[in-house]
């Protein structure tokens, strides 16, 4: 069985840009003239967010894919992460197959592994990412204006009905393998004034720019993009509930105001991810309402949260 430093020269050293990188007690990065550095931490753990049995070169996808997200809601080029893994063992199969994962998404998007952490315990992933944005040009939760268009990217609703319906081979994929916006985000710097994305429900997470940016929002439930296979499945109340209140789509939700629709359809048309223009953002309370295709307002369930009861 392999050691700890083994684990981490066999599967996870590769070469990189970096100044310094693997090897260290600490990882040296240089940002670019004019860049601010992005950085967000996730942590996945066995049991609360994927199966024992969850196949590792997905998981491999999954964990830097959600970081990946977080730098695309705001804005930022991702360029180096860190990885803390804890393992019940050293099973090599599992390892190679987790790192494939993870070094395949990292190779598309131009990300580094430059350090990290390996211990025996519960199976749990951290990832640290690093990413660049111009100089006061992030895409920030407290920057929506009343009269924005509020939009948003992909479909929604696909990883909670996998949850739900398991075996729907397209839900399935938005679950375990999401596509994280990153060229939709740097687009948008130019474009959006406020971005999240959707990683707890699309009304909770729409919820916290309405809360960081003081204003409220109207969503007309008909224009959300959903998931195609809420067609096959039927069930209106099911449907409701994951495109509302279903997490881990990892699409992007954004503000911008009604003078650029014609460059940000351009931008979809750019970068091939379909974009909605889905409601407005209104002076006063944060609030956010959701209208039927009759104006009748539909009752939101709250969108994940670790702590809830």
């Amino acid at each position: 069985m392999p050691s700890e430093f083994e684990i981490i020269r066999r599967f996870f050293e590769r070469p990189v840009c970096a100044v310094l990188g693997v090897g260290d007690d600490a990882a040296l990065v240089r940002p670019a003239a004019g860049m601010e550095i992005a950085v967000s931490t996730d942590l996945l753990v066995e049991g609360r967010h994927f199966r024992a049995a969850a196949d590792p070169r997905k998981l491999g996808h999954k964990a830097l894919a959600v970081n990946l997200s977080d730098m695309a809601a705001m804005g930022a080029t991702p360029r180096w992460l860190t990885l803390a893994l804890s393992l019940p063992d050293a099973e090599e199969a599992w390892i190679a197959a987790f790192a494939d994962g993870l070094f395949a998404l990292a190779a598309r998007f131009g990300v580094e592994l430059i350090g990290g952490d390996t211990v025996r315990g519960p199976r749990s992933i951290c990832i640290c990412i690093l990413g660049e944005v111009p100089e006061g040009r992030a895409l920030r939760r407290d920057a929506a204006r009343p009269g924005d268009d509020v939009w948003v990217s992909g479909e929604l609703g696909g990883a909670a009905l996998a949850l739900a319906h398991p075996g729907i081979d397209d839900a399935e994929r938005r679950l375990h393998e999401p596509e994280p916006r990153v060229a939709l985000g740097e687009r948008l710097r130019a474009h959006a004034n406020a971005a999240i994305d959707v990683s707890d429900g699309f009304a909770q997470d729409l919820g916290h720019i309405l809360e960081r940016s003081a204003c409220g929002a109207l969503v007309h439930y008909d224009r959300l993009p959903k998931c195609a296979a809420f067609a096959r499945v039927g069930t209106p109340e099911l449907e409701r509930q994951c495109v509302l209140s279903g997490g881990d789509d990892y699409e992007l939700v954004f503000t911008a105001p009604p003078g650029v629709r014609a460059a940000i359809e351009d931008v979809a048309r750019d970068t091939g991810v379909p974009l909605a223009r889905v409601g407005t953002i209104r002076p006063g309370d944060p609030t956010l309402s959701i209208a039927d295709r009759h104006g009748n307002e539909i009752p939101v369930a709250r969108g994940f949260d670790h702590f809830s009861a």
